[in-house]
């Protein structure tokens, strides 16, 4: 019995450490992020700092004649709080093409409500949307963003920096239930 007990605690440790490796990694990546496009946008990091919260995304997508799909994990960050929630999201596109895309997303939320719906609820671009970066009212801070929804902005960043049009095809982000 003793020895059951045991081998069912190791286990749980053993699982408990995998998690904090993952978290650890998404975390790394998020920062990685986040020092990229400030290196590129250098604007983006009071904007970062200013909003409700953010989310910050690594994703890798492929696709293959005329089907699509992609993947990645991220973390949402509530700025007030600090409390990070580990998010993962998936990609499904149609059209013919071939090759593989890796990016990075960082979304800015201009209000709490916002921040909590996407971190609650979940969120998906739907069909087909495309979104030109724009200069807003907002001064030079969300220059090189996108307005994806209201009092939402999202930065896409390639190996080549900040993309200058941002598209999501059939993309829901949601909580990663393993990280959380």
């Amino acid at each position: 019995m003793v020895v059951l007990a045991c081998g069912l605690l190791g286990t749980a440790h053993a699982a408990d450490s995998k998690v904090e490796q993952k978290k650890a990694e998404v975390r790394k990546v998020s920062q990685e992020t986040l020092m990229a496009l400030y290196k590129a946008d250098p604007e983006a990091r009071s904007a970062v700092e200013r909003a409700a919260g953010y989310a910050v995304f690594s994703n890798l997508g492929i696709k293959i004649l005329v089907a699509g799909s992609g993947n990645g994990k991220g973390i949402a960050v509530d700025n007030t709080s600090k409390h990070e929630t580990f998010m993962k999201m998936l990609e499904v596109q149609a059209g013919f093409g071939m090759g593989v895309k890796k990016f990075r997303v960082v979304f800015v939320f201009d209000n709490q409500k916002v921040f909590d719906s996407f971190v609650n609820s979940g969120w998906q671009f739907g069909g087909q949307t495309t979104a030109a970066a724009k200069t807003t009212n907002k001064g030079g801070a969300m220059a090189g963003a996108a307005s994806v929804s209201d009092g939402v902005w999202m930065y896409q960043l390639t190996d080549k920096g900040v993309a200058l049009e941002i598209t999501a095809k059939s993309t829901k982000y949601y909580k990663d239930n393993d990280l959380n």
